[in-house]
């Protein structure tokens, strides 16, 4: 009794990786292994790499604006209908200015999360879930081990990063203290220089300890859906008894066995017909064969391709409706013709062979 306790604890121990069925199924729900730190911190470094090459062009687009409101809005006449266009024009120039750095956003954005995961869409996390809201699963999740490993992650984050804005600042603390000397656009323009470096060694800082994170995510994934052996025994139960899985095999296995058929068909001595029901293709070599061979055979629209296919390869067709009936329902494809049969099938091979000008034996 022990002893098979023993062995059902380590049956039921997830020891195995996913299935390629287990890993569609939690995708399906959703369950990707994903790090939210790569989009914020990808999204953050292309932003800052964007400013680099346009900021210049920003910084302009923002004087422009300037410039026209203080040279060119305010000697408008006060009015409600100045006041609308003033508001629709300064929109629109806010919204060109503002474009290029959100399209760079949702790029960034798409390519973090397609890197991670690929194209994937599905409504299962849309649907409401109660559970989500119950106050004991809550504080569990609060003084959880994950929570204090999210804890520490955040810690750590804002270490790095304020150690990396520190180094950086007091490597340019001497010209910090000289802002007071220099006109207001060096000024400006060191100030912004120096927030832009801060912002990508902040961001590279992140984005490195974001792959780092992706790693562990995809760690903790693969271990949360490991599976059991007696799990992947009743999974392989399972898709073998499943009607739309053997329905498939068995679709595949027909049409595999009819490739086979319908590539034996240009061997054909004769296909004898119904005519139009049934087709059956007879192949006999005197030198090999004891008595002629069915090689192929169909009904219907198989009869119709077996036809097809003799005559692209000018392969005789001889109509017998009881002789193609008989051979279709007592011969199976690759057995020889029963005794019972010999004199009517070796009277169309003779006839055959006669109309072709060919002699391979006469038939009993």
């Amino acid at each position: 009794m022990l002893l098979r306790l023993d062995l059902q604890f380590f049956a039921d121990e997830k020891t195995e990786k996913a299935t390629p069925n287990k890993r569609r199924e939690t995708r399906k729900k959703g369950q990707v292994a994903k790090s939210q730190e790569v989009s914020a911190a990808l999204t953050l470094l292309i932003t800052f790499g964007f400013f680099i090459v346009g900021g210049k062009s920003f910084i302009e687009g923002c004087l422009n604006i300037y410039r026209h409101s203080f040279q060119e809005y305010l000697l408008w006449n006060l009015s409600i209908k100045s006041t609308q266009l003033l508001f629709n024009q300064l929109l629109f120039d806010s919204a060109i200015l503002i474009a290029p750095i959100f399209v760079v956003v949702l790029v960034a954005g798409f390519v973090s999360n397609y890197a991670q995961v690929g194209f994937m869409f599905n409504t299962e996390s849309l649907k409401m879930n109660l559970g989500k809201i119950n106050p004991i699963e809550g504080a569990k999740n609060i003084f959880s081990l994950r929570s204090i490993v999210e804890l520490l992650k955040s810690i750590f984050k804002i270490a790095v990063t304020s150690i990396v804005a520190y180094l950086l600042i007091w490597n340019n603390r001497g010209e910090l203290f000289q802002l007071g000397e220099k006109n207001i656009w060096d000024a400006t323009s060191f100030i912004g220089s120096l927030v832009i470096k801060i912002g990508l060694f902040v961001s590279a800082s992140l984005f490195v300890m974001a792959i780092a994170d992706y790693m562990y995510q995809k760690f903790e994934f693969e271990k949360k859906i490991r599976m059991s052996k007696q799990d992947i025994k009743d999974e392989h139960k399972k898709m073998e008894g499943d009607p739309f899985i053997k329905g498939q095999r068995r679709a595949k296995q027909r049409q595999m066995a009819m490739n086979r058929m319908i590539a034996e068909v240009p061997k054909a001595d004769v296909i004898i017909t119904n005519p139009t029901h049934f087709a059956v293709a007879i192949r006999y070599d005197v030198a090999t064969m004891d008595a002629p061979q069915v090689i192929a055979k169909g009904q219907d629209h198989v009869a119709l391709k077996i036809k097809e296919i003799a005559k692209e390869h000018k392969i005789m067709t001889v109509e017998n409706k009881p002789l193609a009936r008989a051979l279709f329902a007592a011969v199976e494809i690759g057995e020889t013709i029963p005794e019972e049969l010999f004199n009517a099938v070796g009277e169309v091979l003779a006839y055959v062979y006669y109309q072709e000008g060919r002699y391979k034996g006469m038939m009993a």
